[in-house]
Order: structure tokens, then sequence, then C-alpha cells
């Protein structure tokens, strides 16, 4: 798949795998996000690797991820976004969304997923909206699967 970069500013966002840090996602996921609290470095690796990510960069530091899960013609699950809370409130996340969104193999979805209890604001923006009729989703769902890892 074709690398995406766009700069702005001081700021990089890019799908290049091998720019991101690997160990700030994991300890942001693993310490921060309250999503995905304890999960262990080699699972972030693997969803990392079955994933296009979207790395945030302000200079060589990770300041932001965002992942998205898609067979890239019907649908996608956009997850694990985040930006560093000294980062936030300055539109990164939007920069970030619009990358996400305008993303040439992304165009022409069905179906677009994301579960997230924050940044509802944000989201709508981008046409999601509460899933219409909740009685057709079904999950499986583990939220204890990293407490003994």
């Amino acid at each position: 798949m074709q690398i995406i970069e766009h700069t702005f500013g001081e700021f990089l966002i890019t799908t290049d795998k091998s720019k991101l840090d690997i160990a700030a996602i994991h300890d942001f996921l693993s310490k921060d996000s309250g999503w995905s609290d304890n999960i262990p470095l080699e699972k972030v690796k693997i969803s990392i690797d079955n994933s296009l990510n979207f790395g945030l960069f302000h200079g060589e530091k990770q300041i932001g991820f965002a992942r998205i899960i898609s067979d890239f013609s019907t649908i996608a699950y956009l997850g694990d976004v985040y930006i560093l809370d000294n980062y936030r409130g300055k539109g990164l996340s939007k920069e970030m969304m619009d990358c996400i969104m305008s993303h040439p193999n992304l165009q022409g979805l069905r179906r677009w997923i994301l579960l997230t209890s924050t940044a509802e604001w944000l989201y709508k923006k981008y046409g999601f909206k509460h899933v219409p009729n909740p009685e057709v989703y079904m999950e499986l769902y583990n939220p204890n699967v990293y407490k003994n890892v």
C-alpha cells in the first residue's frame, strides 16, 4: 500500500510503519488509554502489523496514533485513536481524521465502525452517528483479556 505523508507546520502524519514508535504507542495504550490497559507489547506489535496505521509526530516525537482494520473494499474499523494530553486542543485530532477519511484506499466503503466513549463531537463531524439499530449488532467482548497476562 502506498505510504501517505502529510506535513503541516511542525507536525507530520504518516502511514509509514517504519517510522512508528512502537514503545510509545504501547506505553499509551497499556497505561493511559482506558480501553486496552495492560495490553502486552507483542499484541500491540501484531495489531500494527495487521492494520493501516496513522502516526502523528511533532518533530521526532510520536504524539498521536490511529489505526484502521479494513478489507479496503466494504468495511473499516477505526480504533486506538489518541493524541497525547499536552497536544490536545490544537486541532491535531481533526488533522489526523482528515488524513484518515481522505486516504485513497478507504474511499467508497459501505460501513465504518468506531467504538468510543470520548470525543463524540469529533467523530460526528465525519458522519459517525450512534447505531440506528443496535439490536442487529452482536459482540463477543472480554474486558479482562489483558489482566492476567
